[in-house]
């Protein structure tokens, strides 16, 4: 459904997006995450139209979005960063002219109109000013307009900015839920909302992909992915931490604290990996000591974040 080929954009002397290549395809939801800065906003701003390209393509459905644009705009729904709303209208009156551009007239209208304020939790203000919103108000409003005429291709910048976690959550189910059919993209900082709603990952840095994957995939790239904590119980007696350090696969016992009754620690894998957690089990059994806490990490995607972004900004600075 989205097709990007080494799409770069300079700003002057600034190349804000360096050779960005990925696909999406129908039930794909893609978290695109970077920090400040990266380049995710650039890119989405070329993929929907809005920026052209210095170089590279871009192909929605089928339709190449610099050589056709008007053509490419009419498959997507687009929420940017910054809500752009007439704030002397209404709710339902803002949405009726969005309808209207988008083509719509007489009960086809009113039923977009309907459809969209149902979908975005905005019956209860329908009729009221958007001056008098609240930010998460109006937030949902301008992604109303963005999935009015249902499109088959979502681009959201920051979907969720502004929302109190209720509604943050409303709306993470809503992209969980539109994902099944349709092909979105969305950026955010929020590395929750890529483990509640997507299907996959792109980390931009310095405006280029760094990592690609689906959420599990990525964590499982941390450091703390296999890693071991347990807590026992019992008379753990002397030399309970070599023992724990001589497992097979264990290369660090971290965050260990041992009494005179117990003890708690975290077991880093080697590369060598192996069977820790049934390893650790067998050793409290043969010492007759009960285990209280047995849990196999799954690694974190912040972690995995923090350490990729971090590399590449170091290496920049060395090269």
């Amino acid at each position: 459904m989205i097709e990007v080929r080494n799409l770069s954009k300079r700003f002057g002397s600034k190349l804000a997006v360096d050779d960005v290549s990925f696909k999406v395809g129908r039930g794909e939801v893609l978290g695109f995450l970077g920090p400040n800065g990266a380049g995710k906003s650039t890119t989405m701003r070329m993929v929907t139209g809005y920026l052209p390209p210095s170089a590279g393509s871009v192909t929605i459905d089928g339709v190449d979005a610099v050589a056709r644009p008007i053509a490419a705009k009419g498959k997507i729904g687009y929420l940017p960063e910054s809500a752009p709303l007439y704030a002397d209208m209404s709710v339902a009156a803002f949405l009726h002219f969005i309808a209207e551009l988008r083509g719509y007239s007489g009960a086809g209208k009113a039923a977009a109109v309907d459809r969209a304020l149902d979908t975005c939790f905005l019956e209860p203000v329908r009729n009221q000013s958007i001056d008098t919103l609240s930010k998460g108000y109006r937030h949902r409003t301008c992604l109303a307009q963005s999935v009015l005429h249902d499109p088959d291709i979502l681009i959201l910048d920051e979907p969720t900015d502004g929302l109190d976690p209720n509604q943050k959550q409303e709306v993470r189910n809503l992209i969980r839920r539109m994902g099944e059919e349709k092909a979105i993209i969305f950026s955010t900082h929020i590395l929750e909302e890529v483990e509640a709603a997507c299907t996959r990952a792109i980390i931009i840095d310095q405006g280029r992909v760094v990592a690609d994957g689906s959420p599990d995939e990525l964590k499982s790239k941390s450091k703390s992915a296999g890693a071991v904590t347990v807590r026992v119980s019992g008379q753990a007696g002397a030399g309970i931490r070599a023992a724990l350090e001589g497992l097979p696969g264990v290369a660090e016992v971290r965050e260990f604290k041992a009494g005179e009754l117990s003890f708690s620690g975290q077991l880093v894998p080697g590369k060598a990996g192996g069977a820790l957690a049934e390893a650790v089990f067998n050793l409290c059994k043969n010492k007759g000591l009960m285990l209280e806490e047995l849990r196999v990490e799954e690694g974190r995607l912040d972690e995995v974040f923090r350490e990729i972004t971090v590399a590449d900004t170091k290496l920049a600075a060395a090269g």
